[in-house]
């Protein structure tokens, strides 16, 4: 291998490093050093990452590279302050052992162990999900500080611009600032609503791994690995396995158990009726069955327990045609009662194609606002009058599509479509 493509690779598992330790590193220095210096806590764990990129790109990397990464970060923790340039003063229950010199490297260095950093990252996801932060906001810190998304994914997952996630990102931190937020456990009668808001964002996580916006990567794995593990994280810890919890971790299984079907090898998509479901993930399949079971423990049902279940339909049948069409029409039934989402009565509406008729499915598709510049919507009607002869609206609808993906994957399978038309 040559210098350029051992540099490429190492810059690559720098990246994946990233995405898993980032977070972990914010919620202990923001622990650490209050969540009104968050910020600094941020800089510190980029700083990080760009001297590992420094050093490591001339040589390998070491052979616990996590730890590296820790080791630096708290050196540079220590030092900031002993050198008292915190911004905003420490005032959590850390502090008293952190302004004597007895104390401190101590007390960091057990912040940073293991069960230390799943404790900071629970008590992150609840600060960043205060009631004086707007749940916008909350969901866009959590993205950008747990989860490590850039601004320009949060606004994809947003339907927002970059410059506008910029803007909401400094609002927020101005806000935490002032009010002086800490990391700390919501009381009972809160925690429901404040985990709603967590699960609603790794939701959104998992969701923007799953389907990415990135125009070269349809799947980006490392996100729907992180979702997963910060949703596992919740499970863990009595107060916050709740049935919704177990519900939103079945979905994930059941998702990422079909991940290594969804592309050929040429990184162009398969849909769900020619997957070969041979190779579909049955530990994945066990699990999200496991976890949906666990889901029913309480009488309330959630949108996940539904998502999930429409999930589970697809993933437990023995093949395309043979799935529960009906059932899984009965739920989405529920599921659009429930949210009146125009994404949820697209699918709905592909399901009546199923259930009831392509012809049926047009009509639905045809009379729906708001989807005019989606691309998923004019694919969906291209492929339904596709499918009952009708090549010229087909060709229109697709050629729409087109219009409207920066997915190069999802491009060429719309021209696939087109090719089918002629």
């Amino acid at each position: 291998m040559d210098q350029h493509s051992e540099n490429k690779e190492t810059a690559k598992a720098i990246d994946h490093l990233f995405r898993q330790e980032a977070g972990k590193m914010v919620a202990v220095l923001t622990r650490i050093l209050g969540f009104p210096n968050i910020e600094q806590a941020e800089d510190i764990v980029q700083d990080t990452i760009l001297k590992a990129l420094e050093i490591w790109k001339y040589g390998k990397m070491p052979e616990h590279p996590e730890a590296w990464l820790y080791r630096t970060a708290k050196n540079q923790a220590i030092d900031l302050i002993r050198r008292k340039k915190i911004r905003h003063r420490i005032e959590n229950d850390l502090t008293y052992l952190l302004k004597s010199e007895y104390t401190l490297v101590p007390t960091i260095e057990d912040m940073f162990g293991e069960n230390s950093i799943k404790d900071s990252q629970l008590r992150m996801m609840f600060a960043c999900c205060h009631p004086s932060i707007t749940q916008e906001q909350q969901i866009t810190l959590i993205l950008k500080t747990l989860c490590g998304l850039s601004p320009k994914e949060i606004g994809n997952a947003f339907l927002s611009n970059e410059e506008t996630i910029r803007k909401r990102i400094y609002r927020t931190r101005e806000k935490i600032a002032e009010e002086r937020i800490p990391l700390e456990f919501p009381s009972e009668g809160l925690l429901g609503e404040r985990l709603e808001s967590i699960l609603r964002t790794l939701y959104l996580l998992f969701n923007e791994g799953y389907n990415s916006s990135h125009p070269e990567r349809l799947i980006r794995e490392d996100l729907c690995e992180e979702a997963m593990r910060l949703t596992i994280l919740l499970t863990e810890q009595q107060q916050t396995s709740l049935p919704q919890t177990y519900a939103l971790l079945a979905l994930m299984c059941y998702q990422t158990s079909r991940f290594n079907t969804r592309l050929d090898d040429k990184g162009l998509i398969i849909l769900l009726q020619d997957q070969d479901r041979g190779r579909w993930n049955q530990f994945l399949i066990s699990k999200g069955n496991e976890y949906l079971q666990l889901s029913t423990s309480g009488p309330a049902i959630h949108d996940f327990h539904l998502e999930a279940g429409i999930a589970s339909m697809h993933a437990n049948a023995g093949s395309y045609e043979n799935t529960d069409w009906k059932l899984i029409l009965g739920l989405y039934d529920e599921l659009f009662l429930r949210t009146q989402s125009p994404v949820v009565a697209l699918n709905r509406a592909l399901v009546i194609g199923e259930v009831e008729g392509y012809e049926k499915a047009i009509r639905q598709l045809e009379a729906m606002k708001g989807l005019e510049e989606n691309c998923y919507y004019h694919s969906s009607l291209g492929e339904m009058y596709r499918k009952t002869g009708e090549k010229e609206k087909a060709k229109k609808h697709f050629g729409s599509a087109l219009c409207f993906t920066s997915s190069n994957a999802e491009t060429e399978l719309i021209r696939r479509k087109l090719q089918d038309c002629l």
